[in-house]
């Protein structure tokens, strides 16, 4: 019993290190050489994220978050894996849209399956007062793996070309997040999974996903979360087209950028997890939101290194609470019974929100000549968001679980 926490929280860290740290920050990496092989515009790289994104939130999301609070989390993050896998070697061998489409549609179930939901139904499952701490362990599997997929993909592109280096990358996933999610327990020992049932307290949190789509608290929680994705999505998708196609930087120097971002995001995990479990989540929420709107006008002001490396330290701390801060706030306000659902619900939202905001931002560079306008609309987007979290309640009452799931010593 004492070293299935452990094992809980390294399986949640390995598969979002492979999932979202490796197949998503990973694959824009690779924009610039589509570019230049296939003439496509900076709309059609990002597209295939867009399209395949508005797809499978929809008619996907939601049903991943039912299954995740009817069977639990396991079987569907062992499928998410395999296809995250698949989908970035299959990205190596396309040579028309309909393949990248194809691949990129495989790549979202990927997400949707083995990313955030049923990772943090997973560690709910196991922790609860610190419960922020340890998904921000978990998480900074998102930072380390978006912060040394550049260098992978660098150093593989190097050697072989960006097609190979795509299909090393979907052989590394499966590798490392397989084995961990096929053997993790779902819940303590002695517990068996069942399908959540209302309490006897009555509570909205408790009754049924209707009551919670009645409260206007979900709205805020969606719209901020929308927001505050649009602005992560539309700046990550075009980082390192917007260096090495607009501002010429080298391969190894936007790599240097692109890394720094993500490397800070795990300092930005471990403080926003820490500051989760003292602070209103509320305020740690607003706190995220400021780095990002802080963060994004940098990148166009100036070009100096300077202001290249805070932008980065600034919207990197801001990337990695970003992830991190809406499932525990989902947790506080809606209760555990109907978290999955919820996170499913969201989590499609977000979907739509991280589709078109890329795709918009590139359509306005290829009109215009530059990326004034797309970021521009990136910093109303993380504006936006804040205003919508600013109407969330204050910070709600803890409500006392049938039993405790502290694991003392582990984080």
């Amino acid at each position: 019993m004492t070293r299935d926490p452990a094992r809980v929280t390294t399986t949640s860290f390995l598969v979002l290190f492979s999932v979202v740290g490796l197949a998503l920050y990973g694959l824009p990496f690779y924009y610039d050489f589509m570019v230049r092989e296939f003439g496509w515009s900076r709309t059609v790289v990002t597209s295939g994220n867009a399209i395949s994104r508005l797809i499978v939130g929809p008619l996907f999301g939601m049903a991943a978050g039912w299954i995740v609070d009817r069977f639990g989390p396991r079987r569907l993050m062992i499928g998410g894996i395999l296809m995250a896998g698949t989908a970035l070697a299959a990205l190596g061998l396309v040579s028309t849209l309909w393949m990248f489409y194809a691949a990129y549609f495989i790549n979202a179930l990927g997400y949707v399956c083995g990313g955030p939901l049923p990772n943090q139904v997973l560690l709910a499952n196991w922790f609860d007062r610190t419960r922020g701490r340890a998904m921000g362990i978990a998480y900074l599997g998102i930072g380390l793996g978006g912060a040394a997929v550049p260098w992978i993909a660098h150093w593989t592109t190097d050697l072989w070309g960006w097609r190979v280096s795509l299909a090393c990358l979907g052989a590394l996933i499966v590798a490392l997040a397989l084995p961990f999610a096929y053997s993790v327990r779902e819940r303590p020992a002695g517990e068996t999974w069942v399908a959540p049932r209302p309490s006897s307290s009555g509570t909205p949190s408790d009754a049924s996903i209707a009551a919670v789509l009645k409260r206007p608290a979900f709205f805020a929680l969606a719209a901020g979360s929308m927001c505050s994705i649009a602005a992560v999505g539309g700046t990550n998708q075009h980082l390192k087209l917007y260096l090495t196609l607009d501002r010429a930087f080298a391969q190894a120097d936007a790599a240097s950028v692109v890394s720094l971002v993500l490397s800070l995001s795990i300092a930005g995990r471990l403080l926003m997890g820490w500051l989760a479990d003292r602070w209103p989540k509320k305020r740690v929420m607003l706190l995220v939101y400021a780095l990002m709107v802080l963060a994004l006008p940098l990148l166009r002001v100036t070009s100096s290194p300077l202001s290249t490396a805070t932008f980065a330290i600034l919207f990197g701390l801001g990337l990695g609470g970003e992830y991190l801060i809406i499932p525990l706030v989902a947790g506080e306000l809606f209760g555990l019974a109907v978290l999955g659902r919820v996170m499913g619900i969201v989590l499609t939202l977000d979907g739509v929100a991280e589709a078109t905001a890329p795709m918009a931002v590139g359509y306005l560079r290829d009109v215009t000549g530059s990326y004034d306008a797309g970021f521009g609309g990136l910093i109303v987007a993380a504006l936006v968001g804040a205003v919508a979290v600013s109407l969330l309640p204050g910070e709600p009452s803890r409500r006392t679980s049938g039993r405790s799931r502290e694991v003392s010593g582990l984080v």
